[in-house]
């Protein structure tokens, strides 16, 4: 990911209540996305065409791979996030052969619960998260 369009990304705004996700919404996530120094080197962006529709960073852990993702707003909630991670999911298998992936959810974003357990992801504990000003309840999920 570039510079434009780690910029482009954090000024994407969610609707309720989804603005959770938000890049602003917290400081010091916000400061790490947009630092080119600071941003993860995995991040890549998700192009339809000349639209920059999303993001994934791939962190690998230990064997392990994991993934922080973000769609476009306007794309969010049309059926399209299945094959949004299903790709996101090859393109990460090819680069890094893990063994599994992980990710960690919002516990109140079960949208986005359904469509990682339709791929395979399995719920493994639940967490509280420090973000946004406060903590709230996540879930952490695995896909081997």
């Amino acid at each position: 990911m570039n510079q434009e369009e780690a910029e482009i990304v954090a000024d994407w705004t969610y609707p309720e209540p989804y603005q959770f996700y938000d890049m602003k919404a917290d400081e010091e996530d916000y400061e790490e996305f947009i630092s080119p120094e600071q941003r993860n080197p995995h991040t890549y962006s998700v192009y339809e065409g000349d639209a920059l529709i999303g993001f994934f960073t791939f962190t690998p852990v230990e064997g392990e791979v994991d993934i922080g993702l973000g769609m476009r707003p306007v794309d969010t909630g049309h059926g399209k996030g299945q094959v949004f991670i299903e790709r996101g999911l090859q393109f990460a298998e090819e680069m890094y052969a893990p063994k599994a992936f992980t990710l960690s959810v919002a516990q109140f974003n079960t949208r986005a619960i359904s469509v990682y357990e339709k791929i395979g992801f399995v719920k493994v504990r639940e967490f509280m998260q420090p973000t946004n000003g406060d903590v709230y309840p996540f879930i952490q999920m695995k896909k081997s």
